[in-house]
Order: structure tokens, then sequence, then C-alpha cells
């Protein structure tokens, strides 16, 4: 289903309500979009995240979808905003290159390489994706307790080392689809450019595992 997007890149439908967020845009693209990246918030609330995304410098991701499905557009989708991290070897998950090819050079190094590769052969990054945040929070484990140098560790820490994010609630899911379907049909995204947070940077594990954007869609 196509959606009007005016030329700023704001889409025009009831489903969507306006939040923009300036500080958290980066500037105009200077290419195509290619792609879209599915995030987790790490916090409870939709309030919790729109009022960050107001800081001077904040960064953030183009859609937010609270716990109810609401979907709230917070940057103009032709604007780059910083939400995806340094690139993970797509060539990796295809099965064209090893760990060796990428051994010592930890992650910046990794990116670099991935950075040199055309976009389809890499994931995209922050120029050519859209980044739609799922309200949830990471969460400790019952009884969980840090154990050597992690005792020194502070609690985000912990928490983005060992928690477990929140599962989607389904009516987020739900609109998770339709929104990756409206902006695949809309900008022509391919349906395998389409990623959860960690497969393309080194990110919690757990961020969007629930995150699920192949359910039937209604129109309108």
């Amino acid at each position: 289903m196509l959606v009007e997007i005016d030329e700023h890149g704001m889409i025009s439908h009831a489903r969507v309500r306006h939040a923009r967020s300036p500080q958290i845009e980066r500037g105009k693209r200077a290419g195509a979009i290619t792609g879209i990246v599915v995030h987790q918030t790490d916090a409870d609330t939709s309030a919790s995240s729109l009022n960050s995304y107001k800081r001077t410098k904040a960064n953030g991701a183009h859609f937010l979808i609270d716990k109810d499905g609401t979907i709230y557009q917070t940057a103009a989708i032709y604007q780059r905003t910083n939400h995806v991290g340094p690139l993970k070897a797509r060539c990796l998950t295809a099965g064209k290159c090893s760990p060796s090819d990428f051994k010592n050079i930890g992650a910046e190094g990794m990116h670099r390489i991935e950075m040199r590769k055309p976009p389809g052969e890499r994931y995209p990054n922050n120029m050519e994706a859209i980044g739609i945040e799922i309200v949830g929070r990471a969460r400790l484990p019952a009884g969980f307790q840090p154990i050597g140098k992690q005792i020194e560790w502070s609690l985000e820490k912990i928490r983005g080392e060992h928690g477990i994010f929140d599962e989607p609630t389904a009516a987020q899911n739900q609109a998770l689809s339709w929104l990756v379907s409206v902006l695949a049909d809309s900008i022509k995204i391919g349906s395998a450019e389409v990623f959860r947070h960690p497969v393309v940077s080194s990110k919690n594990i757990t961020e969007a595992r629930g995150a699920n954007w192949k359910l039937p869609v209604q129109t309108p």
C-alpha cells in the first residue's frame, strides 16, 4: 500500500502521528534509502523516548511505536539520523567470508571494510536506513547477580550485556507490519533489506528479537 510522503519526508496518514524532533536529524541523506532497521528503545514509555529526542544532539530513529500500537514519526525520512552503530560484516551471514578476514581489527575496523562495499553487499548504515523504534526495556533476569569485574560496572552497562528486552505487544507487531509494508511499497525497499538492530551492529542480541513485520496488513 502506498502512502503520501511530503517533500520533507513526513508521512500523511491517519495512523501516523507527527512528533518530529529536529534535534535527532543529522542532515539530508546523500543517497537512496535502501533498508529498514528495527530497534527497541530500552525505555518503558513512549514519553521517555520522545522527551529524550528533544535534547540537543540527541540520537533517535525515524519512527517510534508505542505499546498500544500508536505510530509516531519522529524524524523526516529524507533526513539521516544516528540509529545504527558500526556495521557487522554481511558477508559472514552469506557465507562469502570468514571471521579470520576480520581478525584483530575490532568493530570499527570491520565497519571501515564494510563501508567500502556497495549497498546490498553490506548492511544499510545511517545514511541509507530508516530506523523504527519499538517501546520496550531490557530487564535483568530474576535473581541475576554480577560476578567478577561486573561488580564494578554501572547498572546500565550490566543491563546492556545481560538484560533481556521485553517482547513487543501484539499491537506493536501489527503496527510494525503496517509501517514496514507501506514504507517498502512507497520507497521500494526490498523485503530482504529489513533487519533487527543486532543483525547489523553489535548490540544486545535480544533487542527486537520478538519483532514481527510480516503479519497480514489491513488497509487503509
